[in-house]
């Protein structure tokens, strides 16, 4: 029995001598910390959705092969041949957007913003009353209100304010000659992450000849995500809303105080990957 344990001993003791030891912690630090990153880097973005479905797909398979649903395993399994293909155009703005980074140096730095929510109620307030306000005064506006999929490739299109959101600062932005009016506000939670932004604009060629490009990019930005945009007409002062790619016109401050709530209220959750122990530490 000795001779088995010299044995197992002498198999062993190479991993766990002491540089060996820290060769391995390096190593999979290394590892850990990239794959961090990269979660950071796609966190906020339609890509972080994509990574949920193919996860469910996935489990999807390889649960149907531990029941022996032969066709659905041989459906699932082929689908995953051309999937790698798939997912290299599905990912094709973050993978670019992770290239330039790289170029320069910034993969590293801080990829997101990281606060607690206010009351629902207040930021609700905030947006009508600025709304309402650039209505009445016929000042053209265009608000995003991002919800579940993270619209990052959009706010780094503009300027990064992070600022508390208020109606205030919401007015002084669109107000017109000023450098930022002209682009979308990107409203995150309860604070501003920027403004200036630019927006896809819509395909769908059956919308009104009479809206301008405001409407266009509203209804493009509620094509690829799920976000809610908030328009205020140049000309008119009409408050219009595009979400799931459909535009409501003719809003008045109930109505869209009602689908500020759905946002708001109903959909609000946490989106840090940090414990609020955590960031209570970094705030201090």
């Amino acid at each position: 029995m000795w001779d088995a344990f010299s044995r197992i001993f002498s198999y062993i003791d190479p991993y766990i001598q002491f540089p060996y030891v820290i060769q391995h912690v390096i190593d999979i630090s290394i590892v850990a910390f990239v794959l961090y990153k990269l979660l950071l880097l796609i966190r906020e973005t339609r890509a972080e959705q994509v990574l949920k479905g193919l996860a469910i797909l996935l489990f999807a398979t390889k649960l149907s092969e531990i029941l022996q649903f032969n066709t659905i395993y041989w459906i699932l399994k082929n689908t995953a041949t051309v999937g790698v293909i798939a997912l290299l155009i599905v990912f094709q703005p973050e993978l670019r957007r992770a290239l330039e980074q790289i170029g320069r140096g910034q993969l590293f730095d801080k990829l997101m913003f990281v606060h607690d929510d206010k009351d629902p109620g207040i930021i609700i307030n905030e947006i009508v009353r600025a709304v309402q306000s650039m209505a009445k005064s016929r000042i053209g506006a265009l608000i995003v209100v991002e919800r579940k999929t993270g619209i990052n490739d959009v706010i780094e299109t503009g300027v990064k304010i992070d600022g508390v959101l208020t109606s205030s600062l919401l007015e002084n932005i669109f107000t017109p000659n000023t450098p930022l009016h002209d682009g979308a506000v990107i409203i995150r939670g309860d604070r501003i992450a920027a403004a200036g932004c630019f927006l896809p604009l819509t395909d769908n060629t059956s919308i009104s000849k009479q809206l301008g490009t405001r409407h266009r990019a509203a209804l493009g930005i509620s094509e690829t995500s799920d976000a809610l945009a908030i328009v205020v007409s140049e000309e008119t002062g009409v408050i219009s809303i595009a979400g799931n790619g459909k535009l409501t016109r003719y809003l008045d401050s109930k109505a869209l105080r009602e689908m500020l709530k759905k946002v708001y209220i109903r959909e609000k959750e946490p989106r840090s990957f940090i414990p609020k122990k955590w960031r209570s530490r970094n705030e201090q």
